[in-house]
């Protein structure tokens, strides 16, 4: 099988067709094979081979550039503002109401970044890569000569200061949530040493920038379960000269795999025809043509879809099942030429191998099973999709 994944992309010209194909059945992480045809058919490697390095190298100094004017920017303005207070007082200060304000822009950047801040520290606990610090730490930004304010930073300074409001409220601080009351909850906060970054704070700066480039959705909860696996695959490509750039790399994959499925971020198009409730009622009129005892079953138990598909078709089926599982889900999510009409009949197969459980169960055990699915074994779904496919 790697050879044949040699043989299609050394051509010259890779035949999408067939690359698709051999994907479909799962991508050999051999050789970095893996973080080279998600590139492909994720739209970010053309399909010439010739153009590949120029392309690269334009948009890696392109990712430079959006650090440099996002991040580092933004940074300097702030550490220099103490140097001379008059100028900045009468061009732009923090309590100026105007909407084109740096300072308010400032602010707004801030509630967004502490949001992302939450979410990526989560990702994946029961994995420690996203804890480890990363081989290739951002120089731009972690050069200790630099006095400028970097992310890491601006989430401890807003987070202080929203901790002494909470302080200075009720007389106490609760700095820890309730939840976390596991030994976890004391490693969660330690920052790596100067000059070290976990690999969860590249993941942070991929969203953070990508919420600035893109102000019509911003950052919702949800994208950090998106963008996790695509960076860890990435920054565990077995050729390092790819290895070092993963955070460029997963950033403008991320981007377009956004482009595709951001319209079930948008609350707003939920029920339009690409929004997602649309596509939540095709699982279960998909589920009707297959199998239509099991479907009327979830109907009579009113078991809307919205209970477990919402999270099953937004992430990607990324929440149900281990890490080297959904990535091996996503060979075939990403190498289908429908763009996800393939995850629809994955749901379905998700349903129809549990439907003996779900034909036996009451509303509460059946939501159960649901939210929390049973089977591990990823293979058997997918298989079960693909009969479902072919039987159309």
């Amino acid at each position: 099988r790697i050879a044949d994944f040699q043989e299609v992309l050394g051509e010259p010209t890779v035949a999408l067709t067939k690359l698709r194909e051999l994907c479909f059945s799962g991508i050999p992480f051999d050789g970095g094979l893996r973080c080279l045809c998600w590139k492909i058919l994720l739209n970010y490697l053309p399909l010439e081979r010739a153009l590949w390095s120029s392309l690269l190298k334009k948009q890696r100094d392109l990712y430079s550039q959006f650090l440099k004017e996002m991040i580092i920017q933004p940074g300097i303005a702030k550490a220099n503002l103490g140097v001379s207070r008059e100028d900045v007082t009468l061009e732009d200060h923090p309590l100026n109401p105007n909407p084109d304000s740096r300072w308010n822009t400032y602010f707004k950047d801030n509630e967004v970044l502490l949001q992302i801040d939450k979410d990526v520290r989560r990702l994946y606990p029961d994995m420690a890569f996203f804890q480890r610090p990363t081989d290739y730490p951002c120089l731009l930004i972690l050069d200790p000569q630099n006095e400028f304010e970097t992310l890491r930073r601006r989430v401890e300074q807003t987070t202080l200061k929203s901790q002494t409001v909470a302080r200075n409220r009720s007389g106490v601080t609760n700095v820890s949530s309730p939840l976390k009351s596991t030994p976890s909850s004391l490693s969660e906060y330690e920052v790596l040493p100067n000059g070290c970054e976990a690999h969860w704070e590249v993941v942070e700066r991929i969203l953070f920038i990508y919420a600035k480039l893109n102000p019509g959705i911003a950052y919702v909860q949800g994208m950090n379960e998106i963008v996790g696996p695509l960076y860890y695959t990435f920054a565990t490509d077995p050729n390092s000269e790819w290895k070092e750039h993963a955070e460029a790399d997963t950033f403008f994959c991320f981007t377009n795999l956004m482009a595709e499925i951001r319209d079930n971020f948008i609350k707003s198009l939920d029920d339009s025809q690409c929004g997602i409730t649309y596509k939540m009622e095709k699982v279960y009129s998909t589920l009707k043509e297959k199998d239509v005892e099991l479907y009327l079953k979830l109907q009579e138990q009113n078991i809307k879809p919205q209970f477990f598909a919402f999270r099953w078709l937004t992430l990607l089926l990324s929440q149900e099942f281990l890490l080297p599982d959904v990535i091996r889900i996503w060979d075939s999510l990403f190498a289908d030429d429908k763009r996800f009409d393939f995850l629809l009949l994955v749901c379905c197969a998700m349903l129809t191998l549990i439907r003996d459980q779900l034909l036996e169960g009451d509303f509460t055990l059946n939501m159960r099973l649901l939210q929390d699915y049973p089977i591990s074994d990823v293979h058997l779904i997918l298989k079960k999709a693909k009969e479902l496919q072919d039987s159309k």
